[in-house]
């Protein structure tokens, strides 16, 4: 686990602002689960896997409850829509979720393992459509491409199938790999009897050359299924929207059937996004019917570290417009009102408080980028006449104290003034 520093957060928040829009625009509302989920539940939507021993992490409360830290998503945003009665709402009904996750098989980055990584999750629940489908693809393939990865990455897809149909591709997996055994390692060959699906998502070299040579799903799946994978790739095509087909695809958590996509990076092939359909999650939970559903996940740390690996850069909202210099008490009783009044006018005004050397303070003015810089000493502050200065400019100009706030918004340009104020979104009484 690791710290957010302000620096990265102008990338997260930035990376938050340009989902929330779009997610928002395509009728998403945003939900947020707790970090603990009952491990009972998790047990059952991983049952047939060992995802519950390599990648989450569980304890027992002291009450004897037995707990587990949030490592999906999508688990806790189905359990709040059947509990909290979202099935009674308009359906199908979009949610967007960003938080926290935590993962044993974590990710690397910055050559270190994150076991706490940020994730922003898009689902659509009570709703079985393969167009649903496109569109959360559709939505993350703009979103990458507007925000300067465009040509970076690419949409590989896959049909996973109803549980008849999975059965029978496990057998010929298996019959496939018989007589390859002494080409596997230990763990494959565990997974070979548990869990044949696992040995096309090996890492391994070796492994991953027999994966591509192994039988593909796509010719197991019988007539509802051949056609609901039809059907994506049509809309694919519609929207114009490049892809690859790929036997291996085949996402580790291992509850979806249907469809099943990533986007990732074209020159190492790691996954960016990925996302996927899953009708059959609501009754390994314990419902007592299938609830349809599809939803993606991105993980926010690794595209903010690609972003600057690609020096795209993030514009600061944090420039400083207007900056006091104050010399002593007399002045700072001066400024402290001023400054309140400057950022009332929408102009981002900061004040050096105690640093008392007038050299000191100007070197601070010249490290956070301000714009005009006001120097403000006991004569200044008696005669109430300021010494305002360009920094961009190099120049100076002497400005009264009552004309000092106009002066500024007209150099800076009234356009350019920050004039968000959320407070503005409240509405007293009933809509």
């Amino acid at each position: 686990m690791r710290d957010f520093f302000p620096d990265e957060h102008k990338y997260f928040t930035f990376l938050k602002k340009v989902y929330r829009h779009e997610l928002r625009k395509n009728w998403y509302r945003r939900i947020s689960t707790p970090l603990l989920e009952y491990t009972s539940i998790l047990e059952k939507v991983y049952s047939g896997t060992d995802v519950m021993k390599k990648t989450v992490y569980s304890f027992i409360d002291d009450d004897g409850t037995a707990l587990s830290l949030r490592s999906d998503a999508a688990i806790g945003i189905l359990r709040a829509y059947v509990d909290g009665n979202l099935w009674a709402e308009i359906q199908p009904v979009y949610l967007y979720h960003i938080d926290r996750s935590f993962r044993k098989d974590s990710l690397w980055l910055n050559n270190s393992w994150l076991k706490q990584f940020y994730t922003i999750w898009g689902e659509i629940i009570w709703e079985r459509d393969p167009v649903l489908d496109v569109q959360q693809i559709y939505i993350n393939y703009k979103i990458l491409w507007s925000i300067g990865l465009e040509g970076k990455y690419e949409v590989t897809i896959n049909s996973f199938w109803n549980k008849k149909e999975l059965e029978k591709y496990k057998e010929e997996l298996k019959n496939f790999y018989e007589n390859k055994k002494h080409l596997l390692s230990e763990e494959s060959l565990r997974n070979l009897q548990e869990n044949p699906l696992l040995l096309l998502a090996s890492s391994l070299e070796d492994e991953k050359i027999l994966a591509r040579l192994a039988p593909s799903p796509i010719k197991f799946l019988k007539k509802e299924s051949k056609e609901y994978y039809s059907k994506m790739k049509k809309y694919l095509d519609i929207l114009k929207i490049p892809y690859r087909e790929d036997h291996t695809l085949v996402h580790l958590l291992q509850y979806y059937n249907n469809s099943v996509w990533k986007i990732s990076l074209k020159d190492t092939g790691e996954s960016l996004v990925v996302g996927g359909r899953y009708d059959t999650m609501a009754q390994k939970m314990g419902y007592e019917e299938d609830i349809p559903a599809s939803g993606f996940t991105l993980r926010v740390e690794r595209i903010m570290a690609i972003l600057k690996e690609n020096d795209i850069s993030i514009k600061s909202k944090d420039r400083i417009d207007l900056y006091f210099v104050q010399l002593g008490d007399e002045a700072k009783e001066v400024v402290l009102p001023l400054t309140l009044e400057a950022r009332e006018k929408w102009i981002n005004t900061l004040s050096s408080l105690w640093t008392p050397a007038l050299k000191e303070q100007m070197l601070k003015a010249q490290r956070i980028w301000a714009k005009f810089v006001v120097m403000v000493g006991v004569m200044e502050a008696r005669s109430g006449n300021f010494q305002v200065r360009n920094m961009e400019a190099g120049t100076q100009a002497e400005v009264k104290k009552e004309d000092l706030i106009e002066y500024i918004i007209e150099k800076i340009g009234r356009e350019k003034l920050d004039f968000y104020d959320p407070a503005k979104e409240l509405v007293i009484g009933k809509i």
